[in-house]
C-alpha cells in the first residue's frame, strides 16, 4: 500500500482529492466564526439605535384638521318604546400640500461601540411648500343630519425616532412662527412618530382670505445610515448633497439625477401624486392598519468595505484556492522526480485557511485592504520558505509561492469587483486549467506515475 501511494499518480491524486475535502472542516470553522462577529456587528448596530438614532423616515409636513361628529340613533326601549340615544365619533381630515421642496446636506459620521463601527449622518435641511385653500366647513361626515365641532388644527412633522431632532425645528407658517408641542395625536406613533404646531385662529382665518398657505421649516436631524422621504405632497421634490462617496439610492422611486464621486454625492428627485400611493398607504399606516408601508424615496450611507460581508466572500474561494495550490505542488512532485508526503500537503492545506483567520482577525483593526495584503504577504512567504524545502530548491519555492501570491492577488481583485466577480473568476479558472491541459497535453500519465523517484533510485 505504501509503494502503491509512492508511485501511483492515481492514488496521489485521489489522496489530495481527500486533503482537499478534509479542509472543508477548518474553512467552514472559520466560515462560522465570520458570522459570529459579523451578528456581533449587528448588535453593536441595534445597541446604537436604541440608544442614539435609528434609520429616519420623515414625511412632507401635513396638515390635520380634527374633528368630533356628533348625532342620535333610535334605540328600542321598555315596553316597545324607543329612545334617542347619543353618538359621538372623534375623526380627523388631513391635508397635504400642493408642492414640497426639500433641501438638504448630510454630514456622514461614524460611531463606535467596542471595536465595531457604525455609520450615522446629521442631516441639515430646509423644507418649503404650499397648501391650497381648504374649508372648514366642508369637513366629511360619515353619519346622517350629524353635526359637526371642528377642533383645533395643527400641522404635523412626522419623523421616525424623534430623538434625531436636534434642537427644536424652526417652522413658519403663512409668516408666521410656530411652536412646536410633542407628538402627532392622530397619528399611530408605532408607525411613525412625530411633532406637532397648533395653527392659531387669526392663521386659519388668513388662509381661508388668501386662498393659500406657505410652510418654511428648518431642521437638523441625525440618523442611522438611511434617510427616507414619504412623497405626500402633489408635487415632491428633493434635493440631497453629502460628502460620503458611497451612497446607495433606494425606495419606490430613484433619483431622477445624480453625481456620484470621490468628492461625494448629488441627487435630486421629482415625485408626483400620480405616480406614488404614499397618501392612502400613510393614511392607513396612521390608524394602524397599514398591510404595507408607504412609498419612499432616499439615500443610504453605505461602507464599501464591510470586512465581514467581504471575508465571508473570499472564504467561499477557499476550498478551490487549497485545491489549486496542491495541485500545483503536485505538478511539482511530478515533473521534477520528487515524493511529497501527505502530511507536508495537509500542512500546505491548513496554511491557506490560516490565511482566511488572520484576514479576519487584522481587518477588524485596520483597513481592509491592508490587512488583507499583510495576511496574503504572511501566507507567500511562509509557504515559499516551506516550499523551497520540501522541494528541494530555493527556485521551486520562489515560483510556488509566487504563484500562490498570484492567486491572493486575483482573489483581491475578485472580492473589489464585486459586479465582475462571477465574469473574473470563471476567466481565471478557465485560463488555469487550459494552462494545465496545453502544458501536459503530451504528459504519458501512465509512465510518469510509474516512474521511480529521485530517492528511490539512489
Amino acid at each position: 500500500m505504501k509503494n502503491l501511494l509512492a508511485h501511483s499518480a492515481l492514488a496521489k491524486a485521489l489522496t489530495l482529492l481527500v486533503l482537499v475535502l478534509l479542509a472543508a472542516l477548518p474553512l467552514g470553522s472559520i466560515g462560522s466564526l465570520i458570522e459570529e462577529r459579523g451578528a456581533s456587528r449587528q448588535q453593536a448596530v441595534d445597541e446604537l439605535a436604541s440608544t442614539y438614532a435609528r434609520p429616519q423616515t420623515v414625511a412632507v409636513p401635513f396638515i390635520v384638521f380634527p374633528y368630533t361628529e356628533r348625532w342620535t340613533e333610535e334605540k328600542a326601549g321598555e315596553k316597545e318604546k324607543s329612545m334617542l340615544v347619543p353618538r359621538i365619533k372623534r375623526s380627523a381630515q388631513f391635508v397635504f400640500p400642493e408642492t414640497s421642496a426639500l433641501e438638504g446636506r448630510l454630514a456622514p459620521e461614524q460611531r463606535h461601540r467596542g471595536i465595531f463601527s457604525v455609520m450615522f449622518y446629521g442631516l441639515e435641511a430646509s423644507w418649503t411648500g404650499r397648501f391650497a385653500k381648504f374649508d372648514p366647513s366642508a369637513l366629511p361626515r360619515t353619519e346622517r343630519n350629524s353635526t359637526i365641532e371642528p377642533m383645533a388644527p395643527y400641522l404635523a412633522f412626522a419623523v421616525k425616532d424623534v430623538r434625531g431632532l436636534q434642537g427644536r425645528p424652526a417652522l413658519s407658517l403663512g409668516g408666521t412662527s410656530m411652536t412646536w408641542q410633542p407628538r402627532v395625536p392622530d397619528v399611530d406613533e408605532a408607525a411613525l412618530g412625530g411633532i406637532h404646531a397648533p395653527l392659531p385662529p387669526e392663521l386659519l382665518k388668513a388662509w381661508q382670505d388668501k386662498g393659500t398657505l406657505d410652510y418654511a421649516l428648518n431642521f437638523t436631524l441625525v440618523g442611522q445610515e438611511r434617510l427616507f422621504v414619504v412623497p405626500l405632497a402633489d408635487d415632491n421634490k428633493a434635493h440631497i448633497a453629502s460628502t460620503w462617496p458611497h451612497p446607495g439610492f433606494g425606495g419606490k422611486f430613484l433619483a431622477a439625477r445624480r453625481e456620484v464621486g470621490a468628492a461625494g454625492f448629488d441627487a435630486q428627485w421629482a415625485v408626483s401624486s400620480l405616480a406614488s400611493s404614499a397618501r392612502s398607504q400613510f393614511l392607513q399606516a396612521r390608524s394602524g392598519k397599514a398591510t404595507e408601508p408607504p412609498d419612499t424615496f432616499g439615500v443610504t450611507l453605505l461602507e464599501p468595505l464591510n470586512v465581514y460581508s467581504l471575508t465571508n466572500r473570499a472564504i467561499k474561494y477557499g476550498l478551490l484556492f487549497v485545491a489549486l495550490t496542491l495541485a500545483a505542488a503536485y505538478m511539482f512532485e511530478l515533473f521534477k522526480d520528487l515524493r511529497l508526503h501527505p502530511i507536508q500537503y495537509a500542512l500546505v492545506a491548513l496554511a491557506i485557511s490560516v490565511f482566511f483567520l488572520l484576514l479576519l482577525a487584522l481587518s477588524e483593526k485596520i483597513p481592509f485592504a491592508w490587512a488583507y495584503g499583510l495576511a496574503a504577504g504572511a501566507s507567500s512567504a511562509l509557504l515559499t520558505i516551506y516550499f523551497g524545502a520540501v522541494l528541494r530548491g530555493w527556485r521551486r519555492g520562489l515560483g510556488l509561492g509566487g504563484y500562490v501570491a498570484l492567486l491572493y492577488a486575483a482573489l483581491y481583485g475578485l472580492l473589489s469587483s464585486e459586479d465582475s466577480a462571477l465574469l473574473l473568476g470563471s476567466l481565471l479558472l478557465f485560463g488555469l486549467l487550459a494552462l494545465f491541459m496545453v502544458g501536459t497535453r503530451r504528459v504519458d500519465w501512465y509512465a510518469l506515475g510509474a516512474r521511480p523517484s529521485v530517492s528511490d533510485a539512489r
